[in-house]
């Protein structure tokens, strides 16, 4: 845990997650099994590496449901915009995908290759291309911490996303000025331009989008505070999970019966 820790800054303990959650080292190789585990069960139905532009990291891997897809529920990953790719979650797509729906799962450029806003840029083709693939039915997009805020830029009105219905930041990232007194900045490189065209919660929800913001009630207090600051900010409602850490408050995805699967594509 934090006990000993030396802060660079007090951003840096308050945006510090896995100091905070007891056995954190062991949530990736956990997460990593039962991703690969869940694209094995899926077989033919797991289309994997699809293109949506030329670079390296610009992929998506896409879980199809039995039978024609009601909808595409798109999951934007997290890791501060530095870690991970889509092959660590491929098994969160099992809720939306038990119940009928596709879900892509895409990789992006992360820092220091890649700045935030391009990154906003390769999601919003990425569901795109992703929409394409899965015709006719309603797009929904989640997406944890990092990739909350990514997903909560596709709900912003400067952002157009065909066949657009609901976005649900989980733990989302939704005022980046904070995240500049961070030793990330040293590969984020923020600017206060970027802050302001990038912080969901300064920009204007997309009209007929719906949002419902998703945190952990045992998460960071800076991001309960983001978390409440976007739905205040989109005026949309907001659920704190009972019991839920940063590293597990995503793990509802492959339940389809829970009420983060619901939130996500209920009603549509």
């Amino acid at each position: 845990m934090a006990e000993g820790q030396v802060w660079r800054s007090e951003a840096d303990r308050a945006y510090a997650n896995g100091a905070f959650i007891a056995g954190a080292a062991g949530f990736p190789p956990k997460w990593e099994a039962a991703a690969a585990g869940f694209r094995a069960e899926m077989g033919a139905r797991a289309r994997l590496g699809l293109a949506y532009g030329g670079a390296e990291r610009q992929r998506f891997d896409l879980f199809l449901p039995e039978g024609a897809a009601r909808g595409l529920l798109v999951f934007v990953h997290g890791g501060y915009w530095l870690a991970f790719g889509r092959e660590t979650w491929s098994h969160l797509a099992g809720g939306a995908v038990v119940r009928g729906w596709a879900c892509a799962v895409p990789s992006y450029t992360l820092a220091p290759e890649g700045r935030v806003s391009q990154m906003t840029g390769e999601i919003a083709r990425a569901c795109a291309v992703a929409a394409e693939a899965v015709p006719g039915g309603p797009v929904v997009v989640t997406g944890h911490s990092a990739g909350g805020h990514l997903s909560a830029r596709m709900g912003c009105a400067d952002v157009a996303v065909p066949g657009l219905r609901r976005v649900v930041p989980i733990s989302p990232l939704a005022e980046l000025a904070p995240l500049m007194e961070t030793e990330m900045q040293d590969k984020l490189r923020l600017d206060a331009a970027e802050c302001a065209g990038e912080s969901p919660a300064r920009l204007a929800r997309a009209a007929g989008v719906e949002a419902h913001v998703w945190v952990g009630g045992q998460e960071r207090p800076a991001f309960l505070w983001q978390a409440r600051l976007l739905s205040e900010a989109w005026d949309c409602p907001w659920t704190v999970d009972p019991g839920r850490h940063h590293f597990d408050v995503v793990e509802a995805l492959a339940d389809p019966g829970s009420a983060l699967v619901e939130t996500c594509i209920g009603g549509l």
